[in-house]
């Protein structure tokens, strides 16, 4: 049962329950398919393959040029393949919660946080030279590293603030959104 739905250019949020006694929530991040993408990588790999056969064929070039043609078709093929068509974040309140990673190949990641483990969700602010983004984070007890919850994606802060609340609720923090410390 769907009970939200936001949207944006790249990513639409689905909040909802899997089972009608709502004890799940079910979080997801579906990234909005793009068949322009998938067309040009295999447009521009064929373009690439043209041409290497036409130097090798017709102008007598080494086949050094073919293997190195194939090997950049394949990491083309390889970078539309490996993209992730969403991210899950399941809050089991009793048990923990689950992170899923959905694939393109059908490939499906999952990690399992217990639900003791996990100390605080954090929402941080990440910034890098080029862009700034915000990110969805636990701070896992008998962990050095924080755990992100999604790993691939970056979704907007409207679509994180929900998921984060519903991890608070899970985990008992009593934060608020409001609520900012500055160290020192």
């Amino acid at each position: 049962m769907v009970s939200s739905c936001i949207s944006n250019s790249r990513y639409t949020y689905i909040h909802g329950s899997k089972w009608p006694n709502e004890a799940v929530d079910v979080h997801q991040v579906i990234v909005k398919k793009s068949g322009a993408k998938g067309f040009l990588v295999y447009f521009f790999a064929l373009v690439i393959l043209a041409n290497a056969f036409h130097l090798f064929l017709v102008k007598g070039g080494s086949v050094i040029i073919l293997l190195w043609s194939f090997l950049l078709d394949a990491f083309l093929v390889k970078l539309l393949w490996k993209s992730v068509t969403k991210e899950s974040v399941v809050v089991m309140p009793a048990f923990g919660v689950q992170l899923e990673t959905h694939f393109t190949s059908g490939k499906v990641t999952r990690r399992f946080v217990p639900i003791d483990k996990i100390l605080k969700p954090v929402l941080l602010e990440c910034v890098t030279p080029v862009t700034c983004y915000w990110s969805l984070s636990f701070i896992v007890h008998g962990e050095a590293d924080l755990v992100l919850v999604f790993k691939e994606l970056r979704p907007p802060m409207k679509m994180l603030v929900p998921i984060w609340k519903a991890l608070c609720a899970a985990t008992g923090s009593k934060e608020s959104l409001d609520t900012c410390r500055e160290d020192g």
